[in-house]
């Protein structure tokens, strides 16, 4: 049920910018904020997107490997399971960077 309350979430926030574009003609092409209200809204939807496309890319990498990476860094206190980690998810990052700027 979350996963669905959170799918619901994160598609009215990439509909809603979309359905507010359509509806005003006047406005040039592109992702270019015009006011300052439009930069913060690209702000918080492009964040909110790097961070469930980071999070994602995490625990994607977790299930690709054996074992439990959480488990392994919480428990085990590994260091070196902590530094692939992180690793990963600056990885990932940079995807979702690259990706957004364009």
């Amino acid at each position: 049920m979350k996963l669905r309350s959170a799918f619901l979430l994160l598609s009215a926030f990439l509909v809603s910018p979309l359905a507010i574009r359509a509806a005003d003609s006047a406005t040039p092409n592109g992702w270019h904020a015009q006011t300052l209200g439009q930069a913060i809204g690209y702000m918080l939807l492009f964040s909110l997107i790097g961070i469930v496309a980071a999070i994602g890319g995490y625990k994607l990498f977790d299930k690709c490997t054996p074992g439990d990476m959480h488990h392994e860094i919480v428990q085990n206190k590994n260091v070196a399971a902590a530094i692939v980690a992180g690793s990963v998810i600056l990885g990932v990052c940079i995807i979702i960077a690259a990706a957004m700027l364009g």
